[in-house]
């Protein structure tokens, strides 16, 4: 389907897991998109976020994030879009560290309401997220329980897809799969729509399975400006032009010249 339609399946209020780490593979034509049919009230989980959830909070639409980082990688510096919106109380940091995003969302993979880990011991984290103990069943100790992230909707840019949702990646794959296996609905974008005779060639490069897949749109350069693995690299003076917007209408405009660089195949290889 188109990406508009692939974003409407996103409701206000939805909790919306995104693909990709910082500046890799980041789903950035579905995150602008989201912005374009101004959503309002999303929670946004990532393990590690930078120009994504950046653009979220720019344009209001991120209620509250649960993350374990967000920055752009050196030499861009700190996400001040987020910074911002968390000073200005329109958007909830929930502060964790990546590996306690990983146990939620395993939990919620498992069909558990909670994953015991060994550590956080000494960190603001478990009293700043409400993290409780559990006592070890089998001998001494106890363990932070990590309640599950379960999301409405997970959002992944892929290399590869085919008609069927099947879908593949090139490179570190991230917390992708698991992402894909945690949420009620996944939507994927991805650079090129391949046969599904290629999934079947190589079933064991399948990273996500398309029984798992609501949607999959074909967005040639769709993680741009970030990086995609095979395809392009960071795309730097973009990332800097976004990270000069100041008003709504420089960001919509940002959006526009990033959506027709996109259509004109202008995207950084």
């Amino acid at each position: 389907m188109t990406l508009v339609e692939a974003m409407r399946l996103v409701r206000d209020g939805d909790t919306v897991a995104l693909g990709g780490n910082v500046l890799h593979r980041a789903p950035v034509a579905a995150v602008a998109e989201l912005v374009r049919q101004r959503r309002k009230g999303l929670h946004v989980v990532k393990t590690a976020g930078a120009m994504d959830v950046d653009l979220l909070c720019a344009a209001s639409v991120a209620a509250s994030v649960t993350f374990g980082y967000i920055a752009y990688e050196s030499p861009f510096g700190l996400c001040r879009h987020f910074r911002k919106a968390v000073e200005d109380g329109r958007t909830e940091a929930r502060e964790n560290a990546c590996y306690t995003v990983i146990m939620g969302l395993r939990a919620a993979v498992y069909g558990l309401p909670f994953l015991p880990v060994r550590g956080l011991d000494g960190s603001d984290l478990i009293a700043a997220r409400g993290f409780r103990k559990v006592a070890n069943p089998y001998g001494e100790g106890e363990f932070v329980a990590i309640p599950a992230i379960r999301p409405d909707v997970t959002i992944l840019h892929v290399q590869e897809a085919d008609a069927l949702g099947n879908g593949r990646i090139w490179g570190p794959k991230y917390e992708d799969p698991l992402m894909a296996r945690a949420a009620r609905r996944v939507i994927l974008t991805a650079e090129r729509i391949v046969p599904t005779e290629r999934f079947a060639a190589e079933p064991d490069r399948t990273d996500i399975p398309g029984f798992l897949v609501d949607a999959v749109v074909h967005v040639p350069g769709g993680a741009a400006p970030c990086s995609c693995a095979g395809w392009y690299d960071i795309d730097t003076d973009m990332v800097q032009a976004f990270q000069a917007v100041n008003t709504p209408d420089q960001l919509h405009g940002y959006l526009d010249r990033l959506a027709e660089r996109r259509t004109a195949g202008e995207v950084q290889d």
